[in-house]
C-alpha cells in the first residue's frame, strides 16, 4: 500500500515509499497522487480535526500572553515543547535525520514564518482585533492551500477540493462574523493568513523524508532559538520576571497541545492525505473557536454561528468523503 510518500512515524501502521532519485523517470513525473486509502482517511481525518480544536481553542488562551514578554514567553514555550518531543520520539524509536542542503531553507522557512512571525502576528492582531477576525483568516487557509498545494506537488487543483475549500471558508466566516478591528487588526489578519499557509507548504518538501516528528523537531528548535534571540536582545532577561500565573498557565497549554502534540497532529494528516484535503481540516479552527468561546464569554452563539458550523461540515464532507478519482496510471 501506498500514500503520498510520508512515513508517520509511529503514528500509522501502513507502509508509504517514494520514488528515489534513481526511480524510473515515469514515476518521478506522475500526474496525480493516490487517493489515501480508506483507512489512512480516516486516520488523517481524525488527526486533523484534533490539530484545528485544539488550534481554535488556543485563539482565547493566547490573548492572555503580554507583548512586553512574548519573545522570551515563545522562547519558554519552545524549548518545552522541544524536550517533549525529543522523549517521545525517543520513547517510540523514531529516527531523526539532521537536515542537509535546501532542507535547510525549507525548515528555516517555516521556522521564522510559520513559527515566529505567525505568533507575532496572533498576540499583536489581538491587541487591535477580536479573536473572530484572526479565526476568519486561518478559515480561509483551505482556499490557498487548495490552489498552491497541488502545484507544489506538481499536479493540478482538485476540482472537488477546491469547491470544498471555498465552501468550508464560507462557513468559517460565517462562525466568526467580521468582528470588531482596525486598519491594524486587518492587516495582522492577512499576516496570520499567509503564515498559516507557509506552515503547511514549506513542510511538504522535507516531509518524505524527515516525518512528522522530524519536520515538527527541527521547526520548535529553530523557533526556540529565533524567540531567545529577539527577547534576549529586545525584552532583556528581566522579562521573565514578569510573566504572570495566568501567562504562564497559557504558555502551558500552548507547550503541551498547541506545540507538542498540535505539531505532530497536523503534519500527520498532511502526510496522510496531501496539503490541499488537509488544507479543508482548518475550517474547524473558527468553529472550535466559538464553541470553546462560550465557558470564556458565558455568551452562547446565535443561530447564524451554528449555520457556518453546519457549512463548514458541508464543505469538509465534498472534500474529503467524496467520489474517488479515477486510478493512477503509474500507480
Amino acid at each position: 500500500m501506498r500514500c503520498w510518500g510520508v512515513p508517520t512515524d509511529g503514528l500509522s501502521k501502513s507502509s508509504a515509499t517514494i520514488p528515489g532519485p534513481a526511480a524510473p523517470r515515469a514515476a518521478r513525473l506522475r500526474p496525480s497522487r493516490p487517493q489515501p486509502e480508506r483507512a489512512d482517511r480516516r486516520r488523517g481525518v481524525a488527526t486533523g480535526a484534533c490539530t484545528m480544536v485544539l488550534l481554535g481553542a488556543s485563539f482565547g488562551v493566547s490573548r492572555a500572553l503580554h507583548p512586553d514578554t512574548l519573545y522570551l514567553a515563545q522562547a519558554v514555550r519552545y524549548v518545552a515543547a522541544g524536550l517533549l518531543m525529543l522523549v517521545v520520539a525517543a520513547r517510540r524509536k523514531v529516527r531523526l535525520y539532521w537536515p542537509r542542503g535546501l532542507e535547510w531553507v525549507w525548515l528555516g522557512g517555516l521556522a521564522a514564518v510559520g513559527l515566529v512571525l505567525f505568533n507575532v502576528a496572533i498576540v499583536r492582531g489581538l491587541a487591535h482585533a477580536e479573536p473572530a477576525v484572526i479565526a476568519v483568516a486561518v478559515a480561509c487557509v483551505p482556499v490557498v492551500l487548495g490552489v498552491v498545494g497541488p502545484l507544489v506537488e506538481g499536479r493540478a487543483p482538485s476540482r472537488r477540493t477546491l469547491v470544498a475549500a471555498v465552501v468550508v471558508t464560507a462557513g468559517g466566516a460565517l462562525v466568526e462574523g467580521t468582528g470588531r478591528t482596525d486598519a491594524i487588526g486587518l492587516g495582522w489578519a492577512a499576516v496570520v493568513l499567509v503564515c498559516e499557509a507557509c506552515f503547511t507548504l514549506l513542510a511538504v518538501p522535507v516531509l518524505p523524508r524527515h516525518g512528522a516528528f522530524g519536520v515538527s523537531l527541527h521547526a520548535i528548535w529553530m523557533g526556540a532559538a529565533a524567540f531567545a534571540v529577539l527577547g534576549f536582545g529586545t525584552e532583556g532577561a528581566g522579562a521573565l520576571a514578569r510573566i504572570t500565573a495566568g501567562q504562564w498557565a497559557a504558555i502551558g497549554y500552548l507547550t503541551v497541545l498547541v506545540t507538542t502534540v498540535a505539531f505532530i497532529l497536523w503534519y500527520s494528516t498532511v502526510g496522510a492525505l496531501g496539503p490541499d484535503l488537509a488544507g479543508v481540516m482548518t475550517g474547524i479552527a473558527p468553529v472550535s473557536a466559538a464553541v470553546t468561546g462560550i465557558p470564556l464569554t458565558g455568551q452562547v452563539p446565535g443561530l447564524s454561528v451554528w449555520l457556518g458550523i453546519l457549512v463548514v461540515f458541508c464543505g469538509q464532507a465534498v472534500g474529503l468523503f467524496g467520489r474517488r478519482s479515477a486510478p493512477d496510471p503509474f500507480g
